[in-house]
């Protein structure tokens, strides 16, 4: 018996268990507008990683125009993808969405993280093209296209990943899913709620309006210790910073609260802390009033480029070639034999890399910035 009804089951804006945005039935509405390509990205994790993933989608709208584009993303992570305009569908990965991908098609599925919980999903997942990384049947790791090949052997090779690639991260993503690099910018999306916090924060304590504006993010995360500048490094910056009469924020999450305390006391000087206790995305508001950021290769160096602040970056284990400043900002690397490494904790050489990056090359590379870009005021 034919059906009364007529749903256009392939409308984006098709709900199922609840009416569309324009609450309305699908015979003879304007407002239909079909999937196209639909795309499938994985990328789980780090926060910082799936962060400086983001310019992929740029590529990926200009490929695909009429795309629908479905992004899957550990929850830790899932907040720097939110409201981001060129992602129809953000889903966390948990059994269901495993259930649900299982029974969907997609036109390209791209994976870019290496492990097993994503490259499994990948190998589950019905696609006409996959892209970026998968399984063997032997339940090893393997490149899905001939593109993704060098990506790979990054992880494979130090040699490689060390010395010889003059590539950057979003370079040898869009290379990977066989698309032309453009250089495209991150997308971070910060909702008003995020933006007052950051104007509520300066102006508690005094700091509306306050130029030049620098934050220290002193902290790594707790997974590699070895990105980490010394304490007495950071306070020594932070008490010429002030002599230099500039205003200076000890930034950082939970790990960092007790750091940022002694930082302050090896300082000598009264210091604003963040707290620590903000949202990813409130803690990027405060970024975005700097006029200056130093930090480590961590989260906090992309929520600056994604929101064009001024940063002066230190590198010691990890690879400077691959992150791409945007000619925002300056490298400083602690050039060592032994570094990079790309180790978790430095057993061996007593942090030598980060050791070698001395207290005046970071503040000469701060007051170059400050002086070079102008930045609006913490009030605008």
């Amino acid at each position: 018996m034919e059906s009364p009804f007529f749903i256009r089951y392939d409308c984006r804006f098709y709900v199922g268990e609840k009416p569309c945005r324009f609450k309305r039935l699908c015979e003879g509405c304007s407002e239909y507008r079909p999937m196209g390509s639909r795309i499938l990205v994985i990328k789980l994790g780090a926060i910082g990683d799936v962060l400086r993933t983001t310019p992929l989608l740029s590529a990926l709208k200009r490929a695909y125009p009429e795309s629908h584009i479905t992004w899957v993303v550990d929850r830790g992570s899932r907040e720097v993808l939110e409201d981001n305009p060129l992602i129809d569908r953000l889903l966390t990965l948990d059994l269901e969405a495993v259930l649900q991908l299982s029974a969907e098609h997609f036109d390209v599925a791209i994976n870019l993280d290496k492990v097993p919980r994503a490259t499994g999903l990948m190998m589950q997942v019905q696609a006409t093209r996959r892209l970026g990384f998968g399984l063997t049947p032997y339940g090893t790791l393997c490149a899905l296209n001939r593109e993704s090949e060098y990506a790979l052997i990054l992880g494979v090779s130090d040699e490689i990943k060390f010395r010889r690639n003059e590539k950057t991260y979003p370079e040898i993503v869009a290379e990977a899913c066989g698309l032309p690099y453009r250089r495209d910018p991150y997308i971070l999306v910060l909702r008003e709620c995020h933006e007052a916090y950051a104007r509520t924060f300066l102006r508690e304590r005094g700091l509306e309006g306050k130029r030049p504006l620098v934050g220290l993010n002193t902290g790594s995360g707790p997974v590699f210790a070895t990105k980490r500048w010394e304490l007495d490094r950071f306070a020594a910056l932070a008490r010429r910073l002030c002599e230099a009469g500039a205003a200076v924020i000890l930034m950082g999450g939970v790990d960092e609260i007790e750091r940022n305390r002694e930082i302050e006391r090896l300082a000598g000087v009264s210091l604003v802390h963040s707290g620590g206790r903000h949202s990813i995305r409130e803690f990027a508001a405060l970024i975005r009033h700097l006029d200056v950021l130093v930090t480590g290769d961590t989260l906090a160096l992309h929520l600056a480029l994604a929101l064009e602040t001024p940063v002066v970056a230190l590198f010691g284990a990890t690879c400077p070639q691959e992150i791409d400043l945007y000619g925002r900002g300056e490298k400083i690397v602690g050039t060592v034999p032994c570094a990079p490494c790309y180790l978790s904790v430095c057993t061996e050489h007593d942090m030598a890399c980060m050791k070698a990056i001395e207290v005046d090359t970071v503040f000469a590379a701060v007051t170059r910035l400050w002086k070079r870009h102008s930045h609006p005021t913490a009030s605008s």
